[in-house]
């Protein structure tokens, strides 16, 4: 009988001989296909990014489950190239938001330009940032553009961008589909990340995202998704 993923640990595979285990999961009876599938695509397209946040807890461990569905991401080479830094410490959300609100000033007084700063404008965004402190959670998500081994071996990692991407949607999906909200908040530039959590030099921060229930008054801006015709090509 194979060993089951909560059996084994994870250990670096690279230069491993290929290595195969059967792989049978049930069939799931059509009928229930179709109906698994329509539920999801109502409650997803009820998902909304929220930047106004009540202060209430959520489960943490609801966050901590949604993040190990996040790591189940494929990846390039199946590297896992990823690092998902649950912030709970007050005083560095603090720092977080300090340092994020400095470089959207810059931004927005500026660096944007002003054809950036026009695709925002229905948005309603600014600079003030305060989700970063507001929202009961606070998820750092990193990538990791190579392996670093405890005696410095380096190994490139390979499709970093879309691994992690993939993963970072996982996890928003995972998110709202437990019930919380969410908001995926990439302050440009992010090296500040890096320094305010200590993170090694091989890890590139790649977004924040504040989780948590919308605040009693929230309101979202008035948008509309494109139609299925207008994303789907079938050939």
């Amino acid at each position: 009988m194979p060993e089951t993923q909560q059996q084994r640990e994870w250990a670096p595979i690279h230069g491993q001989p290929h290595r195969s285990v059967p792989y049978a999961p049930a069939r799931v009876p059509e009928a229930e296909t179709l109906s698994t599938a329509a539920g999801l695509r109502g409650r997803m397209d009820e998902r909304r990014t929220v930047r106004q946040f009540s202060s209430d807890p959520v489960p943490e461990q609801a966050v901590r489950d949604a993040i190990a569905c996040a790591a189940t991401a494929p990846s390039g080479a199946h590297q896992q190239p990823w690092t998902f830094v649950l912030v709970k410490d007050p005083e560095v959300r603090r720092r977080i938001r300090e340092a994020a609100e400095h470089e959207e000033r810059v931004s927005y007084d500026g660096r944007l330009g002003e054809e950036w700063l026009a695709a925002l404008r229905p948005l309603g965004t600014d600079e003030v940032k305060a989700h970063l402190t507001d929202a009961p959670a606070l998820i750092v998500v990193f990538q990791q553009r190579h392996w670093l081994g405890e005696d410095g071996t380096k190994r490139k990692h390979y499709y970093v961008d879309e691994s992690v991407g993939i993963a970072v949607g996982m996890l928003l999906s995972a998110l709202h589909l437990s019930g919380l909200s969410a908001l995926i908040h990439t302050p440009s530039p992010m090296r500040f990340l890096s320094e305010v959590l200590g993170r090694p030099a091989n890890e590139k921060a790649f977004a924040v995202i504040p989780v948590g229930y919308p605040a009693p008054d929230c309101r979202v801006p008035d948008l509309v998704r494109k139609s299925l015709d207008q994303v789907l090509v079938e050939v």
